[in-house]
């Protein structure tokens, strides 16, 4: 991993850094109408999963996957969203969203859907103690 990396600056200013996995910082995107993730390779000049080496590529669908299962378990969803676009900001970043048939947006997806809304440092804090306590199974998987 280069000591280099640096999250690209729309990453910075839209989600909260949370954690840092084996291969991937995990952000919360700061939009409290969904449970919103992102996993970002901390690999320099990377906008496409198949850019990463095979190694990264193993750890970063295990990273994903367990994350995706985690949220599930966690929120009880209807669907979990995972998606890497990369149209407006080219750094590789992989949105996991759990999804709710009630949720503002479903069944679109969430992107332009409906304004975001901050969280408040308070649902931010419940958030954080819910969530990183079950990560704890992802951030020991080499």
């Amino acid at each position: 991993m280069s000591n280099t990396f640096q999250l690209h600056e729309l990453l910075q200013r839209d989600a909260i850094e949370l954690l840092e996995l084996p291969l991937s910082t995990l952000l919360l995107m700061n939009d409290s109408n969904y449970p919103w993730f992102v996993l970002v390779p901390r690999v320099e000049d990377i906008q496409d999963i198949y850019q990463l080496d095979w190694e990264q590529q193993q750890q970063f669908l295990n990273e994903s996957s367990l994350l995706s299962e985690v949220l599930m378990q966690l929120f009880n969803g209807t669907k979990m969203n995972v998606a890497a676009l990369g149209n407006i900001c080219p750094q590789l970043h992989v949105h996991h969203v759990v999804r709710f048939s009630d949720d503002i947006a479903w069944p679109k997806p969430v992107w332009g859907e409906v304004p975001m809304k901050s969280y408040s440092t308070e649902e931010l804090e419940g958030l954080k103690e819910k969530v990183l306590p079950a990560l704890s199974v992802i951030t020991t998987q080499e």
